[in-house]
Protein backbone atom coordinates (compact mmCIF):
# COMPACT_ATOMS: atom_id res chain seq x y z
CA UNK A 1 0.00 0.00 0.00
CA UNK A 2 1.43 3.61 -0.96
CA UNK A 3 1.22 5.18 2.30
CA UNK A 4 3.12 8.68 1.94
CA UNK A 5 4.62 10.83 -1.35
CA UNK A 6 7.40 13.17 -1.54
CA UNK A 7 7.68 14.91 -4.83
CA UNK A 8 7.41 17.91 -7.17
CA UNK A 9 3.95 19.29 -8.32
CA UNK A 10 3.80 18.94 -12.20
CA UNK A 11 0.32 20.47 -12.02
CA UNK A 12 -2.87 21.02 -10.53
CA UNK A 13 -6.70 20.53 -11.58
CA UNK A 14 -10.10 21.04 -9.40
CA UNK A 15 -9.77 18.09 -6.69
CA UNK A 16 -6.52 16.74 -7.72
CA UNK A 17 -2.98 17.10 -8.22
CA UNK A 18 -0.23 15.14 -10.13
CA UNK A 19 3.27 14.80 -8.33
CA UNK A 20 6.18 13.61 -9.68
CA UNK A 21 7.85 11.14 -7.74
CA UNK A 22 11.66 10.58 -9.29
CA UNK A 23 10.03 10.60 -12.81
CA UNK A 24 7.10 8.52 -11.95
CA UNK A 25 3.75 11.25 -11.97
CA UNK A 26 1.12 10.20 -9.50
CA UNK A 27 -2.38 12.07 -9.48
CA UNK A 28 -3.84 12.24 -5.99
CA UNK A 29 -7.39 13.09 -5.40
CA UNK A 30 -7.08 15.90 -2.74
CA UNK A 31 -9.36 18.19 -0.38
CA UNK A 32 -10.00 21.99 -1.62
CA UNK A 33 -8.11 23.44 1.42
CA UNK A 34 -5.09 21.04 0.57
CA UNK A 35 -4.92 21.80 -3.20
CA UNK A 36 -4.60 25.63 -2.20
CA UNK A 37 -1.68 25.14 0.50
CA UNK A 38 -0.13 22.75 -2.20
CA UNK A 39 -0.58 25.18 -5.19
CA UNK A 40 1.21 27.78 -2.91
CA UNK A 41 3.97 25.54 -2.19
CA UNK A 42 7.53 25.90 -3.87
CA UNK A 43 9.87 22.27 -3.59
CA UNK A 44 9.23 19.59 -2.89
CA UNK A 45 5.69 18.25 -1.32
CA UNK A 46 4.62 15.55 0.71
CA UNK A 47 1.70 13.84 1.10
CA UNK A 48 0.01 11.30 3.55
CA UNK A 49 -1.89 8.76 0.79
CA UNK A 50 -4.67 6.35 1.06
CA UNK A 51 -4.94 4.17 -1.96
CA UNK A 52 -8.69 2.80 -2.94
CA UNK A 53 -9.28 -0.38 -4.65
CA UNK A 54 -12.13 -0.45 -7.17
CA UNK A 55 -12.73 -3.07 -9.97
CA UNK A 56 -11.81 -1.13 -12.70
CA UNK A 57 -9.55 1.65 -11.11
CA UNK A 58 -7.09 2.50 -8.15
CA UNK A 59 -7.47 5.99 -6.70
CA UNK A 60 -4.78 7.79 -3.99
CA UNK A 61 -6.57 9.93 -1.50
CA UNK A 62 -3.81 12.46 -0.71
CA UNK A 63 -3.79 14.73 2.72
CA UNK A 64 -0.72 17.24 3.47
CA UNK A 65 -1.27 16.34 7.64
CA UNK A 66 -1.92 13.30 9.18
CA UNK A 67 -5.00 14.76 10.89
CA UNK A 68 -6.69 14.89 7.39
CA UNK A 69 -5.78 10.97 6.59
CA UNK A 70 -7.17 9.36 10.11
CA UNK A 71 -10.48 11.41 10.20
CA UNK A 72 -10.62 10.30 5.99
CA UNK A 73 -10.21 7.06 7.65
CA UNK A 74 -12.83 7.24 10.20
CA UNK A 75 -15.09 8.52 7.96
CA UNK A 76 -14.96 6.06 4.68
CA UNK A 77 -15.36 3.17 7.83
CA UNK A 78 -19.02 4.93 7.90
CA UNK A 79 -21.94 2.51 6.10
CA UNK A 80 -22.41 4.39 2.78
CA UNK A 81 -19.92 6.71 2.89
CA UNK A 82 -17.28 6.07 0.46
CA UNK A 83 -13.75 7.77 -0.45
CA UNK A 84 -15.49 10.56 -2.59
CA UNK A 85 -17.73 11.63 -0.28
CA UNK A 86 -15.19 11.32 2.64
CA UNK A 87 -12.90 13.86 0.72
CA UNK A 88 -15.95 16.27 -0.01
CA UNK A 89 -16.72 16.62 3.69
CA UNK A 90 -13.48 17.36 4.45
CA UNK A 91 -13.35 20.21 2.00
CA UNK A 92 -16.11 21.57 3.16
CA UNK A 93 -15.76 21.67 6.50
CA UNK A 94 -12.20 21.99 9.03
CA UNK A 95 -11.25 18.92 11.23
CA UNK A 96 -12.20 21.10 14.22
CA UNK A 97 -15.90 22.18 13.28
CA UNK A 98 -16.69 18.50 12.54
CA UNK A 99 -15.64 16.54 15.50
CA UNK A 100 -17.27 19.60 17.50
CA UNK A 101 -20.35 18.79 15.34
CA UNK A 102 -19.91 14.61 15.82
CA UNK A 103 -19.54 15.20 19.70
CA UNK A 104 -22.34 17.81 20.32
CA UNK A 105 -24.51 15.85 18.06
CA UNK A 106 -25.45 18.71 15.77
CA UNK A 107 -27.22 17.46 12.58
CA UNK A 108 -27.80 21.25 11.96
CA UNK A 109 -23.99 21.52 11.09
CA UNK A 110 -23.08 18.20 9.23
CA UNK A 111 -26.43 18.80 7.09
CA UNK A 112 -25.22 22.10 5.79
CA UNK A 113 -22.51 19.95 4.03
CA UNK A 114 -23.14 19.13 0.60
CA UNK A 115 -23.92 15.27 0.19
CA UNK A 116 -24.93 14.90 3.66
CA UNK A 117 -28.92 14.98 4.60
CA UNK A 118 -30.44 13.79 7.48
CA UNK A 119 -29.88 10.51 7.81
CA UNK A 120 -26.51 10.51 6.91
CA UNK A 121 -25.72 12.95 9.58
CA UNK A 122 -27.21 10.93 12.07
CA UNK A 123 -25.06 7.82 11.09
CA UNK A 124 -22.30 9.97 11.51
CA UNK A 125 -23.02 10.88 14.61
CA UNK A 126 -23.90 7.50 15.73
CA UNK A 127 -21.19 5.47 14.37
CA UNK A 128 -18.63 8.40 14.74
CA UNK A 129 -19.12 8.69 18.51
CA UNK A 130 -18.98 4.72 18.84
CA UNK A 131 -15.88 4.81 16.44
CA UNK A 132 -14.33 7.74 18.96
CA UNK A 133 -14.77 5.52 22.19
CA UNK A 134 -13.50 2.72 20.84
CA UNK A 135 -9.88 4.60 19.79
CA UNK A 136 -10.33 6.32 22.76
CA UNK A 137 -9.88 3.45 24.77
CA UNK A 138 -6.66 2.06 22.92
CA UNK A 139 -5.19 5.21 24.32
CA UNK A 140 -5.62 4.92 28.20
CA UNK A 141 -3.02 3.19 29.14
CA UNK A 142 -0.80 6.02 27.32
CA UNK A 143 1.81 7.42 28.92
CA UNK A 144 2.26 10.58 30.09
CA UNK A 145 -1.40 11.27 30.57
CA UNK A 146 -1.70 11.56 34.32
CA UNK A 147 -3.99 9.97 36.82
CA UNK A 148 -6.47 12.43 36.21
CA UNK A 149 -9.40 10.21 34.45
CA UNK A 150 -11.01 13.32 33.18
CA UNK A 151 -7.59 14.84 31.46
CA UNK A 152 -6.76 11.14 30.35
CA UNK A 153 -10.15 10.44 28.61
CA UNK A 154 -10.12 13.91 27.14
CA UNK A 155 -7.17 13.61 25.85
CA UNK A 156 -7.31 10.32 24.34
CA UNK A 157 -10.30 11.48 22.60
CA UNK A 158 -8.46 14.32 20.89
CA UNK A 159 -5.61 11.60 19.85
CA UNK A 160 -8.35 9.29 18.66
CA UNK A 161 -9.83 12.49 16.41
CA UNK A 162 -6.18 12.73 14.62
CA UNK A 163 -4.64 15.36 16.89
CA UNK A 164 -1.05 15.28 17.82
CA UNK A 165 -0.27 14.03 21.74
CA UNK A 166 1.32 17.06 22.35
CA UNK A 167 -1.16 19.65 20.79
CA UNK A 168 -3.98 17.44 22.81
CA UNK A 169 -2.54 17.68 26.23
CA UNK A 170 -1.76 21.33 25.51
CA UNK A 171 -5.44 22.10 24.97
CA UNK A 172 -6.79 20.10 27.38
CA UNK A 173 -4.73 21.36 30.32
CA UNK A 174 -5.61 24.96 29.14
CA UNK A 175 -9.31 24.52 29.35
CA UNK A 176 -8.75 22.01 32.28
CA UNK A 177 -7.16 25.09 33.99
CA UNK A 178 -10.70 27.57 33.56
CA UNK A 179 -11.53 24.91 36.67
CA UNK A 180 -14.56 24.16 33.95
CA UNK A 181 -16.05 22.24 32.88
CA UNK A 182 -16.07 19.05 35.03
CA UNK A 183 -17.10 16.66 32.42
CA UNK A 184 -15.34 14.86 29.46
CA UNK A 185 -18.10 16.64 26.65
CA UNK A 186 -17.53 19.37 28.09
CA UNK A 187 -13.50 19.54 28.26
CA UNK A 188 -13.35 18.02 24.84
CA UNK A 189 -15.79 20.60 23.43
CA UNK A 190 -13.27 23.60 24.98
CA UNK A 191 -10.16 21.65 23.74
CA UNK A 192 -11.48 21.55 20.35
CA UNK A 193 -12.42 25.33 20.56
CA UNK A 194 -8.71 26.00 21.14
CA UNK A 195 -7.30 23.93 18.09
CA UNK A 196 -9.67 25.54 16.10
CA UNK A 197 -8.54 28.68 16.90
CA UNK A 198 -4.91 27.85 16.07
Amino acid sequence: MISRLSGQVVSTREGSVILDVNGVGFEIRVTGPDLREISRSAGTVRVHTFLAVREDELVLYGFLHQTGLELFRMLISVTRVGPSLALSILSQISIPDFAAAILDEDEQVLTRISGIGQKNANRLILELKDKLRKKAAEFEGAEQTGTDPLRRDAVSALIALGFGERESRAAVDQVLSTGKPSEVAGVIKGALAGLREQ
